[in-house]
């Protein structure tokens, strides 16, 4: 089943995320993950979204495989930087 992973990012550090955000490409690529969205930032058709938080979609083929992804060894470096790059909410669930 296919599985998405979503994100909900505020920069605290442009350049780093810039850094960020070219590793994690690699890796998610690796793991046979796709941006969906891209750090968009919403607009909010009921309740409140910050103004200053971004989206992230992924797509994975299943949920094990997202899973892989956010553990890997490709990956590890990218969340090393992520506590000075950004500040996150990341969230995994599966599709229907």
């Amino acid at each position: 089943m296919t599985a998405y992973v979503i994100s909900e990012a505020y920069v605290r550090d442009p350049e780093l995320t810039a850094r960020y955000a070219a590793l994690s490409a690699a890796s998610i690529a690796k793991y046979g993950g796709t941006y969906l969205v891209q750090g968009d930032r919403p607009t909010a058709a009921e309740g409140r979204w910050p103004e200053d938080e971004r989206l992230i979609v992924l797509q994975f083929p299943t949920m094990q495989a997202a899973r892989a992804w956010y553990a890997s060894p490709e990956y590890a470096q990218a969340r090393a930087m992520k506590p000075d790059a950004l500040e996150r909410r990341l969230l995994f669930t599966e599709g229907v």
